[in-house]
C-alpha cells in the first residue's frame, strides 16, 4: 500500500513478489518464498495516494519501494503516467534488479522525466553476480547493459549492497564500470544491514570501516560515494494523526491474509492492521491491542 514516514518521500508498494533470490533481501523475498503476495489496484493507489500528497501539501518524492521486483507489476507504466501527472510529485524513484528492463521498454519510459531508476548491482564477475542474486539465471551482463543504456536516457542510481564474505572485492569493479560509461550513474554503494524478517548471510560490517573504505575508493577513482539526505532533498513534513495508539484496544474486521503464514490484515478507522497468529476468516470481527504505531504503521495481537 502506501507508507509516510513523515517525510517528504512517500513510499508506494502496488505489488509483492520477486524473480532473483538475493542473499542479502532484507524481507527475505523471491524465488525460495512462501509468504502470501499482494497486487494493489492501479486506480485506487493512486486515489489513496493522493489524498496522503494533499495531507503534505508539499513537493515529495514518490518512491515505488516493493516487497521484490516492481517491474512485476503489470500496469506500471500506466502508474507512471498518473504519477507523471500529479502536481505536487516531483521525482518518481523505483527499486529495480534490472533484469525485466530492455532497450525498448526504457524507451518508452523515458519520456515520464520525473522517473528515476535505483538499480542493483552487486558484482561484476559472473559466477559472484549469480551466487549473490540466489538464481544461476542471473544474467550480469544484461543488467550492465540496462544501466549503461538508462543512464543515457533517464536519472539512473546505481546501489550495490557491500556484503562480508561475498562482494567486497567487486566494489572497486563497479566504480571502474560505471566511470567507464558514456554517462556514469550515481553510485551509491550500501553496507548490508540485519533485518529481523531478512536473511542473513554474513555479519554487518562496522559504519566506521565502511565509510573509511568509501573514503579510500573516492580518493582512489575520483567518485563521490557517501551520499546523505541532502543529496536527494529528503526534509521533514508533518505527522499524520494517528487514529488509535500502541497500547489501544481496538475492534478490527478482518479483510484478507497477510504476508506471513498465519496472519491476517484487519482494518478500523481507515487504516490497515497487521495481525500476527490470527487465522484469516474473512469479515470475522477479532479484538486487538495495538502493540506498534510508528508512522502509522499499525500491529495488533489478538486479545
Amino acid at each position: 500500500g502506501i507508507v509516510y514516514r513523515n517525510s517528504s518521500i512517500i513510499e508506494i508498494k502496488p505489488v509483492t513478489s520477486c524473480n532473483l533470490d538475493c542473499v542479502y533481501c532484507s524481507i527475505s523475498e523471491g524465488l525460495s518464498s512462501k509468504k502470501q503476495d499482494f497486487v494493489v489496484e492501479k486506480d485506487y493507489l493512486v486515489e489513496e495516494l493522493q489524498k496522503v500528497i494533499d495531507f503534505a501539501a508539499e513537493q515529495v518524492e514518490v518512491h515505488i519501494g516493493v516487497q521484490g521486483e516492481p517491474f512485476l507489476y503489470a500496469d506500471m507504466e500506466n502508474l507512471f503516467a498518473d504519477l507523471q501527472a500529479m502536481e505536487k510529485v516531483h521525482t518518481i524513484s523505483i527499486d529495480t534488479n534490472g533484469t525485466l528492463l530492455n532497450k525498448e521498454y526504457i524507451n518508452r519510459i523515458a519520456k515520464y522525466d520525473k522517473l528515476q531508476l535505483n538499480l542493483s548491482l552487486d558484482a561484476i564477475d559472473e559466477e559472484k553476480a549469480k551466487l549473490i542474486a540466489g538464481t544461476k539465471n542471473y544474467n550480469i551482463k544484461h543488467v550492465k547493459e540496462v544501466i549503461a543504456y538508462a543512464s543515457k536516457k533517464l536519472k539512473v542510481i546505481v546501489a550495490p549492497v557491500l556484503t562480508q564474505g561475498y562482494n567486497e572485492d567487486e566494489m572497486e569493479k563497479i566504480i571502474q564500470f560505471i566511470k567507464s560509461l558514456e554517462v556514469p550513474p550515481i553510485l551509491g554503494i550500501q553496507n548490508f544491514l540485519k533485518y529481523k524478517t531478512g536473511r542473513i548471510p554474513a555479519g554487518e560490517m562496522p559504519w566506521e570501516k565502511f565509510y573509511g573504505m568509501l573514503g579510500e575508493w573516492e580518493k582512489k577513482y575520483d567518485i563521490k560515494l557517501k551520499l546523505n539526505k541532502d543529496d536527494f532533498n529528503i526534509r521533514k513534513t508533518k505527522e499524520m494523526p494517528k487514529p488509535f495508539r500502541e497500547g489501544d484496544v481496538v475492534s478490527v474486521a478482518l479483510k484478507c491474509l497477510d504476508r506471513f503464514p498465519n496472519s491476517s490484515i484487519g482494518v478500523a478507522k481507515g487504516r490497515n492492521i497487521s495481525v500476527p497468529g490470527c487465522p484469516f476468516k474473512e469479515g470475522k470481527k477479532v479484538k486487538v491491542k495495538i502493540v506498534r504505531d510508528k508512522h502509522n504503521i499499525f500491529v495488533g495481537k489478538l486479545v
